[in-house]
């Protein structure tokens, strides 16, 4: 209804402007703002809280309003009302770095979902004043960690919430901590809202933002609000868990919201269980010393509170589960805590420690993981949940991650009606496949988008050259001193992309383990190849960022030894909009975990939106996404879940194994791309990941998924459209 209105030229952008008690937010009407706000306070508690450490919703890759805006031609406007909606929207930043990699993005992408499908979901997290960071690569150093700085007040579509009875101040929600001696200190939080504002304009989801960096809260409160994942030391990370958990239920009850459900990305907000056990018990003890409880009391309590919780669980590996030294929390919780602790977070491998994740799993009404073969590794890992312990697959949001060019091509076949509402549409390429002029668009998309890639890509090259006049820094990247006017990257030359979080066991420089045998597999068949790697390490992880420095330091060699056919380039300060360029622009994504340690992954699905083929062990999503090897190529060891070995010691890591797996399987890719009687097959796969990837790995039918354990009662249209969707795909078979 709504949206039929922003096609009109005379749109008055005055009825995109909707106010509350909280504030003055543009992009929705009143009459759609209220609706949803409505929903979320409803005394019936009908809408979900869904909790994550980092949100990943960059405003450069996914920015309806804005579009809508420029297709209408009201980028600007006289009102000085509009003006100030308008200026932020067309000049403001356009990062919110408050995400650290592929958790941050998946939430983000799920909420975005929830808002085109109208699910009644509100989305809490933390406020970073220093985000992440941003990686600085020296071609000496490795990796740098530079300290980001940004402003909220400045980026579009975020807002600070005001305070309802004096509306010139922000609102502040007031949230007790503990010392070791249980004396309390009041923290506040002030409290930012992004709205989540669908593709067509006529739903949102809000995101709420708790800021702690205020001056009148405590130093090592205000350490903490700095920088997402700080792992200073285990007090900071330990606040930063608390400053998530404990801040929910207060903003909550302070905006009047009431559901009944609340979901954990994660285990890192879980002390929101922690709280909700401590009112149960205060009910059972008539408000007495919750001290007092007895074992049973508490156990009682928190089988009632698991009603409440779902929990997805991302990953098998032993670092992603928050643990927490028992004297250390002590110095941070009220003592009553530690009681629920010592019965509910007990780790028989630490017995020192408190294990959060085992919290989690076992206060909840149902978890899941995010891959079949994750699941059967979640089993094992937790056996005494097992039997609440279900697959619901991952998927990426396809309306971000879709490039331009490939959806002008869609657009163009009927065939395809409807993709932006249905991903479930995709199936009907099958159909396409031996269509002529739609394999003639996808290439010459497919092309435009490598192009794109690879202008960036030139201009990066030559910049970071001109830079070692000015700075200290020396180039990243070898090509860089080899880089001229007449000799610059090709983008019709195979392109292999790999893009993700640096972690010993992601194994980023597997495929050069052997530099010897890769270029002889080049050289003796005269075929070029570029391989594009980027992503970052915790700058606390030592092993992960000599990863990346290795893959510095193999640069020249494969340069060299495959006399000139190859060229290994890495892109600095990976975020949300270069991967958008690669996942379009190169020819195959590469994915090389130790299997099954990789949960999930979802970078290689966003290629597969653009019909990129995988090249990847099969462990995560691929296993499920190969197909037979209609969609792409697979590597490396397949040993089954019982015999895995969990380890990411480097002795266990089978580079040799598996990368001897990938030299066999390489000329395979690369005779399929180069030869002229194999090419119609490469196109093949690539219009296989449309059929067979788009309708199963997007967030839109994860959302239904997930739906399924919400017990929403929802509009009858809605419902009809969410089961739709979850009929594309049982992750759990």
């Amino acid at each position: 209804m709504q949206q039929n209105l922003l096609y009109d030229n005379d749109l008055d952008l005055h009825t995109l402007i909707a106010k509350n008690r909280f504030g003055t937010f543009f992009g929705v009407p009143q009459t759609l703002f209220d609706e949803v706000w409505q929903n979320l306070t409803a005394s019936e508690g009908n809408s979900v809280v869904y909790i994550s450490m980092e949100i990943g919703a960059d405003p450069d890759v996914f920015h309806p309003i804005k579009d809508r805006l420029i297709d209408l031609e009201r980028t600007d406007s006289m009102d000085s009302t509009l003006k100030q909606f308008t200026k932020k929207l067309f000049n403001g930043p356009e990062k919110i770095p408050c995400y650290g990699g592929g958790l941050g993005v998946l939430a983000g992408d799920t909420l975005k979902s929830f808002a085109d499908c109208r699910i009644p979901v509100v989305a809490v997290s933390l406020l970073y004043r220093h985000g992440y960071f941003s990686q600085i690569v020296d071609s000496k150093l490795g990796q740098i960690s530079q300290s980001v700085t940004w402003d909220p007040g400045k980026t579009p579509g975020l807002y600070l919430l005001r305070d309802p009875d004096n509306p010139k101040e922000p609102l502040q929600i007031n949230i007790p901590f503990y010392n070791e001696y249980d004396q309390e200190t009041l923290v506040s939080a002030q409290v930012w809202m992004k709205m989540e504002v669908n593709h067509s304009l006529d739903f949102f989801v809000p995101e709420l933002l708790l800021d702690y960096s205020l001056e009148e809260n405590p130093t090592p409160i205000r350490d903490a609000a700095g920088i997402l994942y700080d792992s200073k030391s285990p007090i900071i990370k330990a606040t930063q868990r608390r400053m998530l958990g404990t801040g929910i239920l207060p903003v909550l009850q302070e905006l009047g919201i009431t559901s009944n459900t609340l979901h954990l990305n994660e285990q890192h907000g879980v002390v929101v269980a922690l709280q909700l056990i401590a009112e149960e018990l205060q009910t059972t003890l008539k408000n007495s010393d919750l001290t007092l409880a007895s074992d049973e009391q508490i156990l009682a309590a928190a089988d009632k509170v698991a009603r409440k919780l779902v929990y997805t669980i991302h990953t098998p590996v032993k670092a992603g589960h928050d643990r927490f030294d028992k004297s250390v929390y002590a110095g941070i919780s009220h003592k009553s805590c530690h009681h629920i602790l010592e019965l509910l977070a007990h780790d028989p491998d630490s017995p020192h420690s408190y294990n959060f994740t085992t919290l989690a799993m076992r206060v909840n009404r149902t978890a899941n993981s995010v891959s079949r073969l994750h699941r059967d590794v979640t089993h094992k890992q937790f056996p005494e949940s097992a039997k609440k312990i279900s697959a619901i697959t991952n998927g990426v949001h396809h309306l971000t991650w879709i490039s331009d060019a490939r959806a002008e091509v869609f657009d163009s076949f009927s065939q395809l009606d409807n993709w932006r509402e249905n991903p479930g549409v995709f199936k009907n390429a099958q159909i396409l496949q031996n269509d002529s002029r739609f394999r003639t668009y996808l290439r010459r998309a497919w092309e435009k988008d490598s192009s794109t890639l690879y202008d960036y890509l030139n201009k990066m090259l030559l910049q970071h050259r001109n830079q070692m006049s000015s700075t200290w820094i020396d180039p990243p990247n070898y090509y860089s001193s080899l880089i001229d006017a007449d000799h610059q990257l090709n983008p019709a030359i195979f392109t292999i992309g790999f893009a993700r979080r640096f972690s010993t066991y992601k194994r980023a420089d597997l495929i050069f383990d052997n530099m010897d045998a890769l270029c002889s597999i080049l050289v003796e068949n005269k075929w070029p190849v570029n391989f594009l790697f980027a992503g970052k390490a915790h700058p606390a992880d030592e092993p992960g960022k000599s990863v990346i420095k290795l893959i510095l330091d193999y640069q020249e060699e494969l340069h060299t030894k495959s006399q000139g056919l190859a060229n290994l380039i890495f892109i600095p300060n990976y975020d949300m909009q270069i991967a958008k360029l690669m996942v379009a622009g190169v020819h195959t994504w590469l994915n090389n975990p130790k299997r099954p340690l990789e949960a999930s992954g979802t970078s290689g699905m966003k290629a597969a939106m653009n019909g990129v083929p995988n090249f990847s062990i099969m462990d995560g999503w691929w296993v499920e996404g190969y197909h037979n090897g209609a969609t792409g190529w697979k590597f490396g060891h397949e040993g089954s879940v019982d015999e895995a070995d969990l380890s990411e010691s480097p002795d266990s890591l089978l580079y040799a194994e598996d990368s001897a797996s990938f030299y066999q399987t390489l000329p395979e890719v690369l005779q399929t791309f180069y030869e002229s009687d194999s090419r119609a097959r490469f196109l093949d796969k690539a219009i296989m990941n449309l059929c067979l990837n788009i309708p199963i790995f997007n967030t839109h039918r994860m959302a239904a998924e997930y739906l399924q354990k919400y017990n929403l009662n929802l509009p009858s249209s809605v419902q009809t459209r969410m089961d739709n969707f979850a009929a594309l795909y049982n992750s759990n078979l």
